[in-house]
């Protein structure tokens, strides 16, 4: 089934909206249009049948064909007008018509009730009906007085088709605007629609212009550029992780491929064949290393949902820190610094996963010690604003200001130091696995003073309903 266009579906709902407002506005004009026309007629009725009852009253006065003269002669607003009086014993003492013929069906539970209420009004037919009770010192009578208002009935027939014309014409305009108006209104969606259209993979650097009234399409440009510039930015690193990646394999492989066509050329002693040995076995531990970093790598990029997450415990996780470093360098050392610590386990406990976590915690370490004069890294934990704090100190040669912002970058090296053992992912490594547990890492460093690496990581206790994102 084809799906409507978003135009026509704008414009029907604008048009509904218009239909039931100008519907609630005609049936209202035309309602109290009514009630005051009924109205005007309850007074009229009521005046000609309180008059009609002071002069039946008065019979000493004014005959029955007195007053039948004088309701002839005069004039009403209403036509075929009928006046009748009915006594207490529900007798009709008068009775007059402007058309011959012309008579009211009253029942006695009529004339009762307005006795009892003192006034009724109904219809009969087209006639409009008021039963009045009249009462004085001389008499008591209840006097029915009816008409037919013809003129009222016609002013409001003619607000009824004025009234359902400009129910129409209201309704058509509302869908001819609407139609135009939802046009003005998708128009910067389409345009946004034709420029995301036209970039590609290839053109990630074009953005999608956002105008200068900040609305919501403004909004949703600068959300889908701020997108862009993420996958821009992850493309961006997937191709130097890929160049780099290639390079580090590559480099090993040519030097055990360019070893082995040497030592293929001419027959070799015993020890020349060890020694070519003992170094293609350097080269292939070396690319061991590389991969298995690279799986590393590529296991923290993933999702957390791909993730075995539990509590850990994350001052666990620090102690088996001395032992993994000696096994790394035997000259490698971690001093501890626990100041305040909480007496509540709980506040030391993190969602995660916990190889992954003493993983990038290592990474930083090793960092550290490696670019240590003395070896040694200084290791404090905190708990500040309900967040685990780790942060890990060395005193050695320190990042330079403006290297600061690639270090956690996949192969990158400060200035590009290829002395000291390692393929430049440990870091990268580190930030990814720490983003991937919702938490941030901070650096400040000083060249020659040394550096600070600062890891913040949600508490168990307020994420306990929070589930770890990707990036």
């Amino acid at each position: 089934m084809k799906t409507m266009p978003a135009r026509i579906r704008i414009t029907l709902l604008f048009t509904s909206l218009v239909f039931v407002i100008l519907g609630l506005v005609c049936l209202s004009a035309y309602y109290f249009f009514n009630i005051s026309r009924i109205n005007t007629v309850k007074i009229r009725l009521t005046n000609r049948a309180i008059t009609f009852g002071r002069l039946l009253s008065l019979s000493d006065v004014f005959s029955n064909q007195l007053i039948k003269s004088i309701d002839s002669a005069t004039s009403m607003a209403y036509q075929n007008k009928i006046i009748e009086a009915y006594d207490y014993k529900n007798n009709r003492i008068y009775e007059y018509s402007s058309r011959r013929g012309d008579s009211l069906q009253i029942d006695k539970e009529l004339l009762n009730n307005a006795r009892i209420k003192g006034e009724i009004y109904f219809t009969i037919g087209k006639k409009e009906v008021i039963a009045y009770h009249y009462a004085d010192n001389k008499s008591r009578m209840v006097v029915i007085a009816a008409g037919e208002d013809v003129e009222g009935r016609q002013n409001l027939y003619r607000l009824s088709k004025i009234l359902l014309v400009s129910f129409c014409g209201g309704l058509l305009v509302a869908f001819t605007g609407g139609y135009f108006f939802s046009k003005g209104l998708l128009n910067p969606i389409k345009k946004i629609a034709d420029d995301v259209n036209d970039i590609s993979a290839q053109n990630l650097s074009r953005r999608i212009k956002s105008g200068k009234v900040k609305d919501e399409w403004a909004y949703l440009s600068d959300t889908l550029n701020s997108l862009l510039n993420r996958l821009q930015e992850s493309f961006d690193l997937q191709k130097r992780f890929i160049a780099n990646a290639s390079h580090e394999l590559s480099t090993p492989l040519t030097s055990v491929s360019s070893q082995i066509e040497v030592c293929l050329q001419r027959e070799r002693t015993e020890d020349e064949y060890r020694k070519v040995l003992k170094s293609v076995w350097q080269d292939v531990l070396h690319m061991s290393k590389l991969t298995q970093t690279l799986l590393e790598f590529a296991k923290a990029s993933g999702s957390a949902g791909g993730l075995e997450i539990a509590l850990v415990r994350i001052d666990e996780v620090l102690f088996r820190l001395p032992y993994e470093m000696a096994k790394t360098n035997r000259g490698y050392s971690v001093l501890f610094e626990f100041d305040d610590m909480p007496e509540e386990q709980e506040k030391l406990l993190v969602f995660g996963n916990e190889e992954l976590l003493f993983t990038a915690i290592k990474n930083i370490v090793i960092n550290s010690c490696k670019y240590s004069p003395n070896r040694e890294a200084i290791v404090r934990l905190s708990i500040q604003n309900e967040k685990i704090v780790i942060s890990v100190q060395d005193n050695g040669v320190g990042i330079p200001e403006a290297e600061l912002a690639h270090i956690f970058q996949p192969f990158y090296r400060v200035n590009d130091d290829r002395i000291r053992e390692g393929f430049g992912l440990g870091l990268s490594l580190a930030s990814r696995i720490i983003k991937l547990h919702n938490g941030e890492i901070r650096v400040v460093s000083q060249p020659e003073q040394g550096s600070l690496f600062t890891i913040h990581l949600p508490a168990a206790n307020c994420a306990k309903d929070k589930i770890l994102t990707t990036f």
